[in-house]
């Protein structure tokens, strides 16, 4: 197959309230095209406000993880359409990367193959990443005589040391998901065969957690990243005053557990979001 219907380019599925979406061009290394970013922005919408929906993982169907943009599709195609085309294009992409950043629910990508170039946008933009020690990490864009565009250099200036993205960038060299690891591009790397185990024990670890609080501070940590000191004490604040003002009597719930009934320590376990609050 080389030319699948928009619908077509993303798959999913919610199981035990793990959304699995899956970049689904198994055939293109699950490179994104005009096409699969829109479906990706539709299917964002669908999953993001769900209730069966705590937690939403982004793999790729088959070898790959996704090998960054369509260099057919999505630039000579896309490019020929003059500025106008470009433009609707980019907005596309970056859209639904933007929105995977502050999406409602924790986020984990699961890098299974290969993460090129333009993968580097989604790889940021979800909260957590884990990823097969033997996957394929990369910039290629010097080698056909571009700079890694779409966000790909800030992403890798915000996730690793100055010198090891001037390397990855200028010299185009793959590096394997054990670097990438130690690079810091993901929390954790491992056996292919551990990958989707190690991604359901930690999914489990944060449907056990207020979602009121896992959406405050996924964003807290985003924001503070490019705060000076003083502004991220006082967004802290507010942040945790709004979130009291969706969410008080669950905050209330988890202090009384601790105090009161002395059911679990805040350092060692989560409150058992279960109990109703009294």
């Amino acid at each position: 197959m080389t030319d699948r219907a928009e619908h077509d380019t993303v798959a999913f599925e919610v199981i035990d309230r793990i959304a699995w979406v899956r970049f689904n061009r198994p055939e293109k290394r699950n490179c994104m095209s005009p096409r699969l970013n829109r479906r990706m922005g539709a299917v964002l919408d669908e999953l993001e406000h769900r209730d069966d929906v705590g937690v939403l993982v982004l793999t790729g169907e088959g070898s790959a993880w996704s090998a960054g943009m369509d260099l057919k599709e999505y630039f000579r195609e896309t490019e020929a359409q003059g500025l106008a085309g470009t433009r609707q294009a980019q907005r596309e992409a970056y859209g639904w990367w933007r929105r995977l950043r502050w999406f409602q629910k924790p986020t984990i990508a699961m890098v299974n193959g290969w993460c090129f170039g333009g993968g580097y946008g989604p790889l940021f933009a979800c909260d957590l990443a884990f990823a097969d020690e033997n996957a394929q990490f990369g910039l290629s864009e010097i080698n056909w005589g571009i700079l890694p565009g779409g966000g790909a250099t800030k992403v890798a200036a915000s996730l690793t040391g100055f010198r090891n993205t001037m390397y990855h960038a200028l010299t185009g060299e793959n590096i394997d998901g054990r670097t990438a690891a130690a690079w810091g591009f993901v929390n954790a790397a491992m056996p292919a065969d551990a990958l989707r185990a190690r991604v359901e024990a930690v999914a489990a670890v944060l449907l056990a957690k207020n979602p009121v609080a896992l959406k405050a501070t996924k964003d807290a940590v985003r924001r503070v990243s490019e705060m000076t000191y003083d502004n991220a004490e006082d967004y802290l604040i507010r942040a945790q005053e709004a979130a009291n003002s969706y969410d008080n009597e669950g905050r209330k719930e988890g202090i009384r557990q601790f105090i009161d009934d002395k059911s679990y320590k805040p350092g060692l376990a989560t409150y058992d979001l279960a109990r109703p609050a009294t």
